[in-house]
Order: C-alpha cells, then structure tokens, then sequence
C-alpha cells in the first residue's frame, strides 16, 4: 500500500509540471484564456500552432516516462513493472488534469495516457493510434478518438493481463484512466449528443467568445 501512495505522489508532483501553461507564458499568453481554457496539447496546437502542441506533447510524454523510471528505481524489487507504469502513470495524469499551482485547473490527460500507454506496451500504442486517427479522420471528432484511445487501453489490459499476479490492480487502474477520461470530457460528450461538438479546423478563440469551444487534452 505505501508503495503504490508513493507511486502515485511522485507521479502526481511530476504530472503539475504543466509544459502547455510553460508554453503559453513563453508566448505571452495563459492557454486557459484561449479555446477550450484546457492546458493540454489540443488547445496548445490550435492556440500557438503545430510547432508548440508538438513540443507541448513530447513535454507531457516525457514528465510520464520520468516518473515512472524513478518509481522503477525504487520499487523494482517490491512491484511488478506493469503496476508501476499504471499506478505511477495514473498519478501523472492526476497531476495533469489538477495541478495544484494552476488552481487544479489543467489539461484533460490524454496526452499523459498515450505516454503511459507507449511505456506500457508499444504493440498498443500503434493499436490506439491507428484507431485514434481512422476515428478522428471519420468523426472529425478529436474527443471521440481521445475517448476511443482510453476505452481500447482498459480492453487490452483486460484481455492480456490475465496472467499477472497484480491481474485486479492493474485492471482497477486502467479502468480509472477510462473513468478519468470521460469524466473530463463529459462537456465534450453532452455536446456530442447536442450535435453541436466543434469539429476539427474549428478556429481558436479567446475563452468565453465560443460557449460551445471544445474541450480538449
């Protein structure tokens, strides 16, 4: 139990470390104030542009990957690495979506869970992107394919964890990430049953001229 209260703290404190409201500052802005008002990638890249979302994304990706190595160092020999990648990863998107210096007000964490997806295993993660892009390419929709990532990531563990002796916690887990996605996109989704979503190539807008501005990563 202390191990994984551990595990999920460190990836809590590295996942605050908002590299979308570090982009935006550097760019004279705060990213809340834009699009969706969401420090993540989605609303970095269609905010400052492609060059930005792209470093914001490799930032979020990286701040996973940290975390877990450090958790790996200290728990290798009392975890198995695919509890430390999911409870550690999970962390990281807590801190991402709540970070408490932005007044818990962060991102939407799907850029953080394809991280913890790539580290957990790679065969998924082509998997998701595949999947990610046949959606989005025929929905238009960035939140369905973020939503469809998450669900096929709790499948997979589901499916081919059987065999591990952290079966249940790693199936808890992964459920929560399914759980934490769709909770932060809950505005996404009502709006999807509206049939009012913002489609992509939406232009950006300063927050609070579009009430129907997506909502995002």
């Amino acid at each position: 139990m202390i191990s994984i209260i551990v595990c999920m703290i460190v990836g809590y404190a590295f996942g605050c470390i908002s590299f979308a409201y570090i982009i935006g500052k550097l760019n004279h802005i705060d990213i809340r104030d834009y699009g969706s008002g969401n420090a993540g990638t989605t609303n970095t890249m269609r905010t400052l542009g492609k060059k930005a979302g792209i470093i914001t994304y490799l930032g979020d990706v990286l701040k996973v990957c940290v975390a877990i190595l450090i958790m790996w160092l200290v728990f290798k020999d009392d975890m198995d690495i695919e509890a430390i990648k999911l409870i550690t990863g999970f962390g990281v998107v807590i801190g991402h979506n709540y970070p408490f210096w932005l007044n818990f007000k962060g991102g939407k964490g799907i850029a953080v869970t394809s991280g913890v997806i790539l580290i957990y295993d790679p065969i998924i993660l082509i998997i998701c992107l595949v999947s990610f892009i046949l959606v989005v390419y025929t929905t238009k929709y960035v939140s369905v394919g973020s939503l469809t990532i998450c669900t096929l990531f709790s499948a997979y563990i589901a499916i081919t964890a059987r065999d591990s002796r952290n079966y249940t916690e790693l199936v808890i887990f992964a459920i929560l990430f399914t759980i934490s996605a769709f909770y932060t996109h809950r505005a996404n989704i009502k709006r999807l049953l509206a049939g009012n979503e913002n489609k992509i190539g939406s232009k950006k807008k300063i927050l609070g001229e579009n009430e129907n501005s997506q909502e995002e990563q």
